[in-house]
């Protein structure tokens, strides 16, 4: 008898302390930023970075980052997009050009816990993934790809990819160019959806949805008219196209929101920001 309470009493010690592991944060004390992600359009790594048609590219050749000449400008970027001004050939009659997001962080030494908040925009009707009415992904990279920290996520966009107006191969997806696992050059990738399972999955040559092991949970639930979306993840990661973070580090992030159930390159996307692990960043996620 005295053993068997011996065992049940560390057993629930046990079971105390990862919870305690896995409690979130209370997120009404934890910083917060404004982002607003934004319909881009036809805006492919290609067409920002040739420099006939886009005047970034002489500021990217400096060091200056996308975020740094258009972070306060995105809803007026994605309002000519989505309604055809510029960049792109097929409108979806009524979406949205962008939607703010509060985005919040937090670490206890194990875990990264994520949360994007934003309020549903009206509907257009014009989706293609019947099955999810949306979807959030992140994608972290560890300063190992050529102008991440300039571009963000849109080392990964290509005018070749499926969806796209020059993309011939329906197969082809988000990819890296010279990118690979064993290099280091590639984003860390995760995903919730309304529907189904969540990806944890990374972008190297190609997309690929599952190999991490990263991923503790992804949730998300719409109370009114408001969306939320969280993630708890484990630093370390461990698996197949896991970025190990750490305190003190910084780390390139962006995020996109597949609205009204949106599919392929009709989404909502932030332009590249900085992440720290317990560092000055863009979003710090302090403990």
């Amino acid at each position: 008898m005295h053993k068997k309470l011996i065992v049940s009493s560390i057993a629930a010690m046990l079971a105390c302390g990862a919870g305690n592991a896995l409690a979130a944060p209370d997120w009404g004390k934890v910083p917060s930023k404004k982002i607003t992600v934004f319909y881009p359009g036809v805006s492919p790594i290609e067409w920002i970075t040739k420099g006939t048609e886009h005047g970034g590219a002489k500021g990217m050749k400096k060091g200056e980052s996308c975020a740094s000449c258009h972070d306060e400008e995105a809803a007026d970027m994605g309002k000519k997009m989505v309604t055809g001004q510029k960049l792109e050939p097929k409108v979806i009659k009524g979406k949205a050009g962008s939607i703010p997001v509060t985005v919040q962080a937090a670490n206890d030494g194990a875990n990264l816990y994520m949360r994007f908040t934003w309020k549903q925009p009206a509907a257009s009707g014009g989706g293609d993934d019947k099955e999810n009415a949306v979807k959030l992904a992140f994608m972290l990279e560890d300063n190992k790809i050529e102008r991440a920290n300039l571009s963000g996520c849109w080392e990964t966009c290509h005018q070749d990819s499926r969806t796209m107006p020059e993309g011939k191969d329906d197969k082809k997806t988000k990819y890296v160019t010279g990118g690979s696992v064993a290099s280091g050059k590639y984003y860390d990738l995760l995903q919730w959806k309304s529907k189904g399972k969540p990806a944890d999955g990374y972008v190297a040559d190609k997309r690929v949805m599952e190999g991490g092991k990263g991923l503790i949970e992804a949730k998300g639930e719409q109370k009114g008219d408001t969306w939320t979306v969280t993630f708890t993840r484990k630093l370390a990661g461990g698996g197949e196209g896991d970025i190990a973070m750490a305190s003190g580090k910084v780390y390139n992030f962006g995020f996109a929101i597949h609205d009204d159930h949106a599919a392929g390159r009709f989404h909502h996307v932030s332009l590249g920001y900085t992440l720290g692990i317990d560092a000055k960043a863009d979003i710090t996620a302090g403990k």
